[in-house]
């Protein structure tokens, strides 16, 4: 079945990923390395993090929430120090990716996020997300990335079968159930190695050179 969508996560594909803030925080506060990951993957489901990423609980609510699950894996942190390090750089590679691909596919943001009093989207952000048909956040939705629904809706959003698209993420726990409903899937580690891989799964290029 021909290809009629491409879709992009947000942090990690769209802009850097927010697992190297992660580490200089760890080094920093002398944790070990991949703690904060370990506690976001304890109760993934359930945790303070999925929480607010559903819109289930506010930032204020979750600093101490995330501390008391980072002591019971033997560290003290507050929460809030994580959620301050998650601000990554825009990749213009990417951009330029998404610039090709809407000319010619229908295109979305899927994207894992939360609601803040304080942070507002800046002028780059909005930019980017301005460039998709549809952008669709955990927090609005109050479902998050890796719940198959998240990617049904996404389809619906854009009105595409999941074996008519593609969708570009740096976690292969979000990739696997988008993949188990039909989808192509690519894992972003090295974004020019995913955007040739992009190229390879819709058989023409997208990236100037």
């Amino acid at each position: 079945m021909a290809i009629r969508a491409v879709m992009f996560d947000f942090g990690g594909v769209i802009s850097t990923s927010p697992f190297e803030a992660f580490a200089r925080l760890e080094t920093e506060y002398g944790l070990p390395p991949g703690f904060i990951r370990t506690v976001n993957a304890t109760n993934p489901h359930d945790n303070a993090w999925a929480r607010l990423e559903r819109g289930e609980l506010g930032v204020d609510a979750f600093g101490p929430e995330w501390a008391t699950e980072a002591r019971s894996l033997g560290h003290e942190v507050d929460g809030r120090l994580v959620l301050e390090r998650l601000g990554g750089e825009i990749r213009p590679q990417m951009v330029a990716a998404i610039k090709t691909c809407r000319t010619i596919y229908k295109t979305a943001c899927l994207t894992n996020n939360f609601a803040s009093a304080e942070s507002v989207v800046s002028e780059e952000v909005a930019a980017v997300y301005a460039l998709f048909d549809a952008v669709l956040e955990s927090r609005v939705l109050g479902v998050r990335k890796p719940d198959p629904r998240f990617y049904e809706l996404a389809c619906a959003t854009v009105g595409v079968e999941p074996e008519e698209s593609v969708f570009l993420d740096d976690l292969g726990v979000n990739l696997k159930p988008a993949r188990a409903l039909g989808m192509r899937t690519i894992k972003v580690t090295d974004p020019d190695q995913a955007l040739a891989e992009l190229e390879r799964v819709l058989e023409h290029p997208i990236v100037i050179r």
